[in-house]
């Protein structure tokens, strides 16, 4: 019996539910979460990793491709050529690591910040200062920031996500 991992493809915002489905047909699923800071404090404080997708763990010489094809909230598994894309142990792994990673350091905290909004800088030697969110650096909870200087010249400057927020447009936040 060879057991690969597979990545199942869930209908829009259905992954949770295509989850416990998967689960609950007696596959080994994963289903990778991490915790977030909306700015919408009414928002989900958990989010899925990968939008739209969860792995699962099978054989599909005895399963069948079909079975995840019309199991409901899937849309089948992602395929080549019709053949089901394999997902390395590593990799699987690695995703799980990555996320372990993201929950010890709280959460990825500049969720909901788009390139071009205004923040406030809460903490740090530019406290108080106002400046424009750039990007979010990718493997850190770290993020760059334009800011704006007293000779109206930006300056490109990287620090911690928790040091920022999301500046209020007309005392509400978007």
């Amino acid at each position: 019996m060879a057991e690969y991992w597979y990545t199942l493809h869930s209908h829009p915002h259905k992954e949770e539910i295509l989850f416990h489905q998967v689960e609950s047909q007696g596959f080994t699923a994963f289903y990778p979460r991490i915790r977030v800071h909306p700015v919408n404090p009414r928002s989900s404080k958990i989010k899925p990793y990968f939008p739209g997708y969860i792995f699962v763990r099978t054989d599909l010489e005895v399963t069948g491709i079909s079975v995840f094809q019309w199991m409901p909230y899937s849309t089948g598994l992602v395929t080549f050529g019709g053949e089901a894309a394999l997902v390395p142990d590593n990799l699987v792994q690695a995703i799980r690591r990555r996320v372990v990673e993201i929950a010890e350091a709280g959460g990825q905290i500049f969720d909901g910040l788009k390139k071009g909004d205004t923040v406030d800088i809460q903490s740090g030697p530019f406290a108080g200062y106002q400046a424009i969110f750039d990007v979010g650096i990718p493997g850190s909870e770290r993020v760059r920031v334009l800011l704006k200087m007293l000779s109206q010249r930006e300056i490109m400057v990287e620090m911690q996500a928790s040091q920022i927020q999301k500046r209020p447009i007309n005392g509400r936040m978007d």
